[in-house]
């Protein structure tokens, strides 16, 4: 797709409804394909990365259909998925890789796992060493990347695995590997991820235990499992709405409300942060969705002011890191951020991409191993990028929003090298984004 520039803009007002959670969506599908009968899903996310797990899930036996607005499920139970006939593509999808090499690390099937160029990037090392520990064998790429080649263990032994790094699809695919695992399957948590994976399969049935023992969380999981059918409605993605959020704190006279956008605790860091940076979020008519905390967003634009983040609420916010960046970019003041070494290894190196394009656009940034320090304008538009000057966004669909973001706060607007990437996790954003700024 070409280039292109995103202009300063009017108020965002009115309210709008983000696309459903990702992270809830892969896990509805690979979760829905492991139980016994029909499992209907509302609301999911239908980018390109949930739509590889859903390829996946096909590609081993479980019938995948949309009948309206539904997603219609019907599922091959656990110990019974097919060995898949060609490479299962991943596309862009990290989560997708992770979390179905642990699916399927505990059933005698071989699968060989491809995906683009920037996917082919990451590590996969993290959870290749928990995998193997299990009986799985795997030969991946130099530099434990894709593709890569996975032979399910024919029995598979369980395991007690501390995370090394704090990673949700760390403990993901362990968690399901365990599904099809004798006996219990234990996961060390030192630092609290998002915990989607925990509570959809409880509610599908697993027999799962989650314990605090001097401040770690440990998960267990009883192998040998039988997942039952569920009715799955996916709350509004925090990651998206993060997008909305910030651009209406940011545009003066801005007063937006995004309706059902998930709060899970282990996802709302975001949040937490921009009102101690004095943004005005309010949430509105919180509730209860199928084991999933939800509320109304009404956010009115703020007079933001730089801050030292703590470390320790990166994992609560780990993927809304690049928009808190243009966000402190207009902040009043300097705004700090360290322990983000994680930012190194997603579709991109955000750190280093997100400095070279918020500089580009004319903000003060300075780099470091794990973080960025932030100057911001005290609230005064950012100048934009040079004539014929365009962000590089590597492949990276938070890159691209974030840096849509800022373009909207520019003097000369932000022009961006290309928009194609945010189809894998948001296909709607330029037509939300069009809607809120009429």
């Amino acid at each position: 797709m070409p280039a292109h520039t995103f202009h300063p803009s009017g108020p965002l007002g009115g309210t709008l409804q983000v696309p459903g959670d990702k992270s809830i969506s892969h896990r509805a599908i690979m979760f829905g394909a492991l139980a016994v009968g029909e499992t209907r899903v509302s609301g999911l996310l239908e980018g390109e990365d949930v739509m590889a797990t859903a390829g996946a899930m096909r590609a081993m036996g479980a019938q995948i259909e949309k009948t309206g607005a539904e997603w219609r499920i019907h599922g091959v139970g656990i110990g019974s998925l097919l060995e898949p006939k060609a490479a299962l593509d991943m596309g862009n999808s990290g989560t997708s890789t992770r979390l179905l090499m642990g699916l399927t690390a505990s059933h005698a099937i071989t699968a060989t796992f491809i995906g683009d160029a920037s996917l082919s990037r990451r590590p996969m090392g993290r959870v290749i060493e928990p995998l193997s520990q299990m009986g799985a064998q795997i030969e991946a790429s130099s530099g434990g990347t894709l593709p890569l080649l996975q032979r399910g263990a024919a029995t598979p032994v369980p395991i007690t695995y501390r995370l090394p790094v704090a990673s949700a699809q760390v403990k993901s695919a362990v968690l399901l590997a365990g599904l099809n695992t004798p006996g219990i399957t234990t996961v060390i948590e030192p630092v609290p991820t998002r915990d989607h994976t925990e509570r959809m399969l409880a509610g599908f049935g697993a027999r799962l235990e989650v314990t605090q023992e001097a401040g770690t969380r440990i998960i267990r999981i009883h192998g040998e499992a039988e997942l039952r059918p569920q009715h799955v409605i996916v709350p509004g993605d925090p990651s998206s709405a993060a997008f909305f959020i910030v651009a209406a704190l940011l545009v003066p006279g801005s007063d937006l409300v995004i309706e059902n956008v998930g709060i899970n605790p282990t996802r709302a860091g975001l949040i937490a942060v921009l009102q101690a940076m004095g943004g005005d979020i309010t949430l509105l008519d919180r509730r209860e969705v199928g084991g999933e905390p939800v509320a109304d967003l009404r956010v009115r634009h703020s007079a933001l002011t730089g801050i030292a983040i703590d470390p320790a609420v990166a994992p609560a916010m780990i993927d809304e890191f690049p928009v808190l960046f243009v966000a402190a970019a207009l902040a009043q003041g300097t705004t700090t951020t360290t322990g983000l070494d994680e930012l190194r290894v997603k579709e991109s190196d955000r750190l280093a991409t997100m400095a070279a394009a918020l500089t580009l656009a004319g903000a003060r940034v300075e780099e470091h191993e794990d973080g960025l320090t932030i100057h911001g304008t005290g609230g005064d538009p950012l100048p934009g990028t040079p004539p014929g000057a365009e962000v590089a966004t590597r492949l990276d669909h938070r890159i691209a929003m974030s840096m849509a973001i800022a373009g909207l706060v520019s003097r000369n607007g932000v022009q961006i090298d290309d928009t194609a990437p945010i189809a894998t996790s948001f296909p709607t954003f330029l037509a939300l984004l069009a809607e809120a700024t009429r």
